[in-house]
């Protein structure tokens, strides 16, 4: 039986992982800063007043660009890690991914419509554009889970077989819907189009930040509270409803927290995948199946990943700069294609 790790030594871990992934966030990039430099220039945006040469810059480009940059990557790695354990969790499966319940998809249909559509009205307005992006792509999300819920609801049940087989067919109607708005889309819409559905934290700011950390705040603290009632469910339904817990409220808390927390995320940061199937999947290799352990292992885990995957795809073309979603994915399908094949033997 192999030896797993244990949850203090996990944590620990975890945390000192996410803080290398956060200073080296902020201090990597075209402009390269000095960790001394960080630590003091974080010093004067918390209103520490010193002085010293190359401060002013330093200050403007950590809390301009990178620290809203590094917030939003470990709100959205961690929300996104979140949903891949409770969907694993309610599917009983460990290669679940919080995509089964259409929720990406129908926040991807919703930010096409508000894309192509405000294109054909003459564009959208320029101070209401990124809250009406992100709001279309966040009710396009809602929308699209809300159905799949009723699809699958069948005698006053839900039954999960069903919402994975609906959840299947909204992804594949909202991807042929998306398709139609780009072939619809002009040329600057297209641009604009691609790169969302591809995932960045480019351009990242405090407007986009703080509904999303809202959010994130709201399922990082919802969540581990079901961690025994996830535990029961592993059991089946039956044996959950022996043990006291309502399955039923349980479904549809993990359903409105999915989606939820990655409609927010992909309102914000675009299309990533994978950081919801390979976080939980490598949290449950190294402390096992325990959702006291896993849900806040997973949450340090997906922000750390989100963050050396939003370095490698700062670095890897500078000055220009890779979609997260593509590094993620070439981390992701490699991994995922590991899973299957040691599920198969």
């Amino acid at each position: 039986m192999r030896q797993r790790v244990r949850p203090r030594a996990l944590f620990i871990g975890l945390t000192l992982l996410c803080v290398l992934a956060v200073w080296l966030s902020l201090a990597l990039g075209p402009v390269s800063l000095p960790l001394l430099d960080v630590l003091r220039a974080g010093a004067r945006l918390l209103g520490l007043p010193l002085q010293g040469a190359g401060l002013e810059q330093a200050e403007l480009i950590l809390g301009q660009i990178r620290l809203p940059r590094t917030l939003l990557g470990l709100a959205v790695g961690a929300v996104l890690a979140l949903s891949g354990v409770a969907m694993q969790g309610l599917f009983r499966n460990p290669l679940a991914d919080p995509g089964l319940v259409g929720v990406a998809s129908g926040a991807a249909f919703g930010a096409a419509v508000a894309i192509v559509g405000g294109s054909w009205v003459g564009g959208l307005p320029e101070l209401l554009a990124p809250y009406l992006l992100s709001f279309c792509a966040f009710i396009g999300g809602l929308g699209v889970t809300a159905l799949v819920y009723r699809l699958g609801r069948r005698d006053g049940q839900t039954d999960v077989a069903t919402m994975l087989l609906a959840g299947i067919a909204m992804t594949a109607l909202g991807g042929s819907a998306v398709g139609l708005f780009t072939y619809l889309a002009d040329d600057a819409t297209l641009r604009t189009l691609t790169f969302w559905n591809l995932g960045s934290l480019n351009g990242a700011s405090y407007q986009r930040l703080w509904p999303l950390l809202l959010v994130a705040l709201g399922v990082s603290l919802w969540l581990p509270r079901r961690a025994r009632a996830l535990n029961a469910l592993l059991l089946g339904e039956s044996e959950a409803r022996h043990l006291g817990i309502e399955v039923e409220a349980l479904k549809r808390e993990l359903v409105f927290c999915t989606a939820l927390g990655v409609g927010a995320a992909v309102a914000a940061a675009g299309l990533i995948g994978f950081v919801g199937l390979v976080v939980p999947h490598l949290v449950r290799l190294l402390a096992g199946p325990d959702h006291r352990v896993l849900l806040p292992a997973s949450l340090l885990a997906g922000g750390a990943l989100l963050l050396f995957a939003d370095l490698v795809a700062r670095l890897a073309l500078a000055p220009a700069e890779l979609p997260i979603g593509i590094v993620t994915a070439f981390i992701g399908a490699p991994f995922f294609l590991f899973l299957l094949v040691r599920r198969n033997r």
